[in-house]
């Protein structure tokens, strides 16, 4: 019998869901709610700023920004198993209709993400101040995850409802809210890498902050509008039956 995971592989709809997740990551990093914060947030989780910050030791900086997305991705993972167990009780008859409801879904959640709807661009946060430095550092994370931000709840919001299309599991929503946070978290281990250079390409993506915003939302939406005409269901089946007829996986 094939394991858990080798069966959501087949299934065809995970592996899509995989580089959306990833990408949605990625989006949320460079919008205006996250880019501009980065500097804020390496002084905060290194007890630095300033001239200090730019001569603080890799390693420090790395082991602060490390323990930051360590928090966030807790508490995401765990929101996504939950949000995929729940789903479970929805989607259990996988009827189309669902995930045309859940296609409508994403493109609303495009929209936000491009600064519509304006009831849900407000930030709804933890107002909970930790302590500065290392010690600090994953519960700043914590609180990160925690809240809502109309540059990272649409993003993450539409990853978990897309873990719904095919089929829905706790494993699944937790295994696409961890890409999700790698897509987020490792542009913030990056530029702690390279603290100098990584401050150039932010500037750069600042100037863009609008495009980038734009861009995201457009994404979403096409994915949405995807979900929403059974695309997305036809191609999860092809790849299905791709998988089954000429790929084989252990068991």
């Amino acid at each position: 019998m094939n394991s858990p995971f080798a069966e959501a592989i087949l299934s065809g709809s995970l592996l899509l869901a995989i580089p959306v997740a990833l990408l949605a990551g990625l989006v949320s990093f460079l919008s205006p709610c996250v880019l501009p914060l980065v500097p804020g947030y390496l002084g905060y989780v290194t007890g630095l700023s300033g001239v200090d910050l730019q001569k603080q030791k890799r390693g420090r900086m790395l082991a602060g920004i490390g323990l930051f997305v360590l928090g966030f991705s807790v508490i995401f993972v765990l929101l996504g198993g939950a949000f995929g167990q729940l789903g479970t009780l929805i989607t259990g008859s996988q009827n189309a209709w669902i995930t045309q409801l859940l296609g409508v879904l994403v493109i609303i959640m495009g929209i936000v993400f491009m600064g519509g709807f304006s009831w849900l661009q407000r930030d709804a946060k933890i107002h909970a101040k930790p302590p500065a430095g290392l010690w600090g550092a994953p519960l700043l994370g914590l609180t990160f995850g925690l809240g809502w931000a109309p540059c990272i709840g649409p993003t993450y919001s539409a990853v978990q409802l897309l873990s719904l299309s095919g089929g829905s599991s706790a494993a699944k929503g937790a295994f696409l809210a961890f890409v999700y946070s790698l897509g987020l978290g490792i542009p913030f281990l990056l530029i702690a890498l390279a603290l100098r250079r990584g401050m150039g390409v932010m500037a750069f993506f600042r100037k863009h902050r609008v495009a980038i915003q734009r861009t995201g939302g457009g994404i979403l939406v096409v994915l949405g509008i995807l979900m929403a005409t059974g695309v997305w269901g036809a191609w999860v089946t092809g790849l299905q039956y791709w998988f089954q007829t000429d790929v084989k996986l252990p068991i």
